[in-house]
């Protein structure tokens, strides 16, 4: 299943609470009971509702779900994540001759790795000389789609991926939730989570506050 890269807004508060941007993504597995395969596409996440897309039994529905704390419900599906890594996931139906009885069938579904680039979405930030933004629309390869807009001065184009940093002109942005530290470990402190850095033409680091998130 493939999807249009779309803009996510995530408030910082759910971000520190919930880590909502670990729900963005292509989530895939199988039913326990049935062994059918099932996907579950969330695209964007808007405050409290997210676009998301899901596959079962060959058949895709797609539209607008229900966003709680670290969940998703889509209809009479729901879908929890803590690590980003794995989703606890739920289908409930009403049993066949049974008017007040209802099934559930459950999954446990891990994310697609290509799917949900921690680089893909936007940030701004200011301290007390500058003011910056930055978007990341889309990558293909080591090809993004960027805009930014550094102390008023906007400009666009394409940048080139290197890891977990973008790099258009003179503009270079990292973000900081995905570097390893010198342990090899990917894990960023809980204060850290929400901060980006970018280095502009000025030299002066600034701090960026991540408020959008896409896959």
């Amino acid at each position: 299943m493939s999807g249009i890269a779309a803009t996510s807004r995530i408030t910082p508060l759910n971000e520190k609470l919930y880590h909502q941007s670990n729900l963005l993504g292509d989530w895939k597995g199988s039913f326990k009971q049935t062994h059918g395969s099932v996907e579950f596409n969330v695209l964007s996440i808007n405050g409290n509702s997210a676009q998301v897309t899901y596959t079962h039994n060959g058949h895709t529905e797609r539209g607008t779900a229900t966003v709680s704390q670290n969940s998703i419900t889509f209809g009479n599906v729901t879908i929890a994540t803590r690590d980003g890594k794995q989703a606890a996931f739920e289908f409930s139906f009403q049993a066949p001759g049974q008017i007040s009885q209802t099934g559930t069938q459950t999954a446990v579904l891990t994310k697609d790795p290509t799917a949900g680039n921690v680089l893909v979405g936007s940030w701004t930030g200011a301290d007390a000389d500058h003011s910056v933004s930055f978007t990341v629309t889309s990558i293909n390869g080591r090809d993004a789609q960027v805009k930014f807009t550094v102390d008023g001065n906007s400009g666009q184009g394409v940048g080139d991926v290197n890891g977990n940093s973008v790099l258009i002109g003179k503009v270079s942005f990292t973000n900081m939730k995905s570097s390893p530290r010198a342990n090899g470990s990917r894990e960023c402190a809980p204060d850290d989570r929400l901060r980006e850095a970018i280095r502009s033409k000025t030299r002066n680091p600034g701090l960026l506050r991540r408020f959008r998130s896409s896959q």
